[in-house]
């Protein structure tokens, strides 16, 4: 994420009332402890707001960008919990606009709020970890049967499989299979809610929010099996409904 991007999505959320005070002061601090220690100015700026913000119980959404196997990917947080993971595909500077229209405008570059949720991603791309457990906030998912998708989503094994007829049914809405197709393209939280191991009911992978070869690497990586069995069930779907 560029330099730019990141000074503009901050100066957006904080130029909000309260906030204005302090990027004032934060500005003014920032200039001159950059012209005395001949450090960037804007990143002093934005490390100053972020712990200004949190003070004043302002910052509603940090986001950071951690580079990996699949690419650059933004993770974006809540007080509540993990909110976004986005793939670069789906245009980063998109994604922030959207969390700002939908979440909150008080948007700002605060890595270490994402700590932890970028080091277990880190662990589970690098095969050493087989979830990413903290706290997920499904603010983007609405709609009942959208939450309904995703809880079904999470009980989807590692290295197993299921298919849109049998997240269908294990939602509740046997029918509603196109409908499962499109909550998990929507799915807000990616690999965290593993709509990567929905696969089709001919066996094969299937399409993915990251791409079908990001999806067809997750599923190797987690030992998957995708193609068919001798019953024409996808080997490996241990998911709700009919196996």
């Amino acid at each position: 994420m560029g330099g730019d991007v990141e000074l503009d999505v901050a100066l957006d959320g904080a130029l909000d009332g309260a906030l204005d005070g302090a990027l004032d002061g934060a500005l003014d601090g920032a200039l001159d402890d950059g012209e005395h220690r001949g450090g960037s100015a804007v990143e002093r700026l934005l490390r100053d707001l972020v712990r200004r913000a949190e003070a004043e119980q302002l910052l509603d959404v940090a986001y950071r960008v951690v580079d990996g196997p699949l690419g650059p990917l933004l993770l974006a947080a809540t007080p509540r919990g993990l909110v976004r993971v986005a793939f670069a595909v789906e245009g980063h500077e998109a994604v922030l606009q959207d969390l700002a229209d939908r979440v909150s405008p008080r948007v700002l570059h605060a890595p270490g709020r994402l700590d932890e949720a970028a080091r277990q991603l880190d662990a589970y791309l690098a095969g050493r970890r087989r979830a990413v457990d903290v706290p997920l906030d499904l603010a983007l998912a609405r709609g009942g049967f959208r939450r309904e998708v995703l809880a079904a989503l999470r009980r989807i094994p590692y290295g197993g499989t299921a298919t849109y007829a049998q997240v269908a049914a294990a939602s509740g809405s046997p029918a509603a299979v196109r409908a499962v197709g499109t909550a998990c393209a929507r799915n807000p939280l990616p690999l965290v809610v593993p709509c990567h191991r929905v696969v089709r009911s001919d066996g094969r992978a299937g399409q993915y929010l990251g791409g079908a070869d990001v999806k067809l690497r997750l599923l190797l990586l987690e030992g998957a099996r995708h193609d068919r069995d001798e019953g024409g069930a996808p080997r490996g779907a241990r998911a709700g409904g009919d196996r």
